[in-house]
């Protein structure tokens, strides 16, 4: 029987939507992870009509009709075969080369609590199989949510197997739109959780005030100072206190919330208390759940905010805080490879899920798999 290609492709745009993250993966043969080869990557922009939309309905906004969010989940689709397609190209490598993609696809509303839990991504896995050619596994989340579970964060598998030392504690956060935590411990059970928002409140603060898409270089966070009464407002949301797992999104702290909170602070002082909102939450909830860390390897966007690694290394002092690039893993692409694992993982009728993180029932294959 001819072996199965080691190449997987991952796609992921997260809680900022400020792109589509495509990474092209070359795994070992077998189950191991160690050895693996980040091939390609890339990040392709949105048509800016349809990431509107996208951002409106997933900070809490309601779709005009079922026809709108049918025709996104079909333009998502489109975009993402074209994000996967490009890499392709980039490469020089051949989509029957590939074995399959990992879609994340994008995420509208995120509801794991209540009598009905539920959590959408928009991103048709059929419409990328058909323009791609490759099959394509999407709807990873669903079927944790379904057994119990949060649905996320997923990566944290792929970080334990990749950056997990038997010599220290160690944690991964990644600063997404939303920040979440891997925590690995020398020893015993792997954990992971979201601590709240990151670079979608920063980003939008930013993008409304000085009409840029992020804040770069942490320039206007830098020009404004902290106001300590709106970040104890901040932080008195009830959110933060609640035990893992827990999981959040846009739909959860967004403008408005933002808003409700403010008492005609400067915008400069709004960034900077949204940056130290940030680097409090993040801080708080290590010291909670994993005192003895050693080593915080960060990934995301937000590592490339210098204002907001200083203020991680000042609110964790005895903490080395570093890019997971000092380990080998791009720190922009993380994410998109896990996603190629997760691929892999469900074809090899491999759990993608860590329980214990996401609070499911137990492990259970993830996704649904469009073929080629």
């Amino acid at each position: 029987m001819a072996r199965m290609s080691r190449l997987f492709l991952g796609l992921i745009s997260g809680t900022s939507a400020d792109g589509i993250d495509a990474a092209l993966v070359e795994f070992p043969d077998g189950p191991a992870t160690a050895g693996l080869r980040l091939v390609a990557a890339h990040t392709h922009p949105w048509e800016e009509a349809v990431r509107a939309r996208l951002v409106a309905i997933g900070q809490g906004g309601e779709p005009q009709s079922l026809d709108e969010l049918g025709r996104l989940d079909v333009q998502v689709g489109e975009a993402f075969a074209a994000a996967a397609l490009a890499l392709l190209r980039q490469a020089g490598v051949a989509p029957a080369q590939v074995a399959a993609i990992g879609s994340h696809g994008q995420t509208l509303r995120h509801r794991p609590h209540g009598p009905a839990p539920f959590t959408l991504q928009v991103g048709d896995g059929a419409v990328i199989a058909e323009r791609t050619g490759i099959a394509t596994v999407c709807d990873f989340r669903r079927r944790d949510v379904a057994a119990g579970g949060q649905g996320a964060p997923l990566v944290p598998a792929f970080h334990a197997a990749l950056l997990h030392s038997p010599a220290e504690d160690r944690a991964v956060l990644n600063l997404g739109g939303i920040g979440n935590y891997t925590l690995l411990p020398r020893a015993g059970a792997i954990r992971g959780f979201d601590t709240g928002p990151a670079n979608a409140l920063l980003d939008a603060w930013c993008l409304r005030h000085t009409g840029a898409a992020f804040d770069a270089g942490g320039a206007f966070a830098a020009s404004g100072s902290v106001d300590q009464a709106l970040l104890a407002r901040l932080l008195d949301e009830p959110w933060f206190a609640l035990p893992p797992p827990k999981s959040t999104g846009r739909e959860q702290f967004h403008l408005e919330w933002v808003e409700a909170r403010l008492r005609g602070e400067a915008a400069a002082d709004v960034q900077a208390t949204l940056l130290e909102l940030t680097a409090a939450t993040v801080a708080d909830a290590l010291q909670a759940h994993q005192p003895g860390t050693a080593r915080v390897l960060v990934c995301g966007g937000g590592v490339r905010n210098p204002v907001l690694m200083a203020r991680l290394g000042a609110r964790l002092p005895q903490v080395a805080v570093e890019s997971t690039a000092a380990y080998g893993l791009d720190p922009d692409f993380v994410e998109a490879m896990a996603f190629a694992w997760l691929a892999r993982e469900t074809l090899a009728g491999r759990p993608g899920n860590l329980a214990a993180v996401t609070g499911a029932r137990g492990p259970r294959v993830l996704g649904v798999v469009h073929p080629a």
